[in-house]
């Protein structure tokens, strides 16, 4: 059955988008005037010239925290304009002229799909190279990231052969207690332990100190051991090593050509990883959700009016945001699958947006 959109809907639509991306140009306003009150002093004391202070910084952060705070803001979008049409009869007489309530949702639905599909491609496909530009200018003028070094990291670098790493400092290039073991068919044939290796970039190998290699063949077990050797072991620092936030700079197919290429060579604590490629495709849909539960609490007339439709509303919203706070820390430091923890606020909050819609007037 073809839906056409009437009068009703185009002015839903207008209604809600106009809203939305007028809370949305506001908040950001403030969100600059006061990151640049806290960096200004940056700026000046590492001489970042003001061109790209607002090409190169500003322009990508804008689009950073519009995403980010877009759930709130449809939800706000959603509650205020509706309660502002309850109040003024207006839901009323929509619903009087024949029109269900069902399909009064209909024109709130496709304007949540318009802010839906744009959350989804700035998350994947906009957002992670501006984040490069933005990362890359705070690096400099602001302040550098913190280096996330990898400890307890078990790399296959090439077929048969698997490097642990239990220490990497960046600062020096220098892995401590390292250990290269030869496994063929499950059997091992020579394991090489090393108190210290130092990687040499020019030449791209590893000199490896205080080293043990113990051998094994038909005949018993070799053992070679020395003070220093250079070794051309497949890896480089930047196999493990990550700057924080490392995944906002990645869209969607790096994102996943990424972490399959960690899964690969066995790296593991990518969990921040996998759980980022799952929360591009769960957030979206919040504009849903949020919609639903805004719809079906502020479509009525009550006392009070728009002011207690935005209490009910920012309650819920906030709860709803802390609710996916929580859910992704049991994921990134508790042992929560990545998929369920971005996917049980969706699935809970959906269940209470049917249960208003069910309860709303109609």
């Amino acid at each position: 059955m073809e839906i056409k959109l009437k009068q009703i809907d185009k002015y839903i639509i207008k209604k809600f988008l106009s809203t939305y991306f007028m809370a949305i140009v506001l908040i950001i306003a403030i969100a600059v005037v006061f990151d640049f009150s806290e960096k200004v002093d940056n700026f000046i004391d590492h001489n970042a010239p003001v061109k790209l202070v607002i090409t190169q910084y500003y322009f990508n952060f804008i689009p950073y925290f519009a995403n980010l705070f877009s759930p709130l803001f449809t939800f706000i979008a959603v509650i205020f304009f509706t309660s502002k049409m309850a109040y003024n009869s207006e839901i009323i007489a929509i619903l009087s002229g024949g029109v269900s309530y069902r399909r009064m949702m209909f024109p709130y639905f496709v304007s949540a799909l318009i802010i839906a599909v744009l959350s989804f491609f700035l998350m994947g496909y906009i957002i992670p190279p501006a984040n490069l530009k933005r990362l890359e200018f705070e690096d400099k003028y602001v302040k550098p990231r913190m280096s996330n070094y990898e400890e307890r990291v078990h790399i296959e670098s090439s077929p048969n052969v698997y490097v642990y790493i239990n220490h990497f400092d960046v600062r020096s290039n220098q892995a401590s207690d390292m250990v290269i073991e030869n496994i063929v068919g499950g059997k091992l044939l020579s394991r090489t332990s090393v108190e210290i290796a130092n990687y040499l970039p020019d030449s791209n190998r590893w000199q490896l100190r205080n080293y043990k290699t113990q051998t094994l063949n038909p005949l018993g077990e070799t053992i070679t051991a020395g003070s220093s050797i250079d070794s051309a072991i497949n890896i480089e620092p930047k196999d493990f090593v990550q700057f924080d936030n490392y995944f906002e700079s990645l869209n969607n197919n790096e994102l996943s050509r990424f972490i399959k290429e960690q899964k690969d060579r066995g790296v593991g604590n990518i969990e921040e990883f996998v759980l980022e490629k799952y929360k591009r495709y769960a957030n979206p849909f919040s504009a849903f959700i949020l919609t639903l539960i805004g719809v079906s609490i502020s479509s009525r007339k009550v006392r009070g009016g728009t002011g207690l439709h935005m209490g009910i509303g920012l309650l819920l919203s906030f709860s709803y945001i802390l609710f996916v706070q929580v859910s992704n820390s049991f994921a990134t430091k508790g042992n929560m699958a990545p998929l369920l923890a971005v996917w049980i606020p969706n699935i809970a909050y959906t269940i209470i947006g049917i249960y208003l819609y069910i309860k709303a007037p109609k």
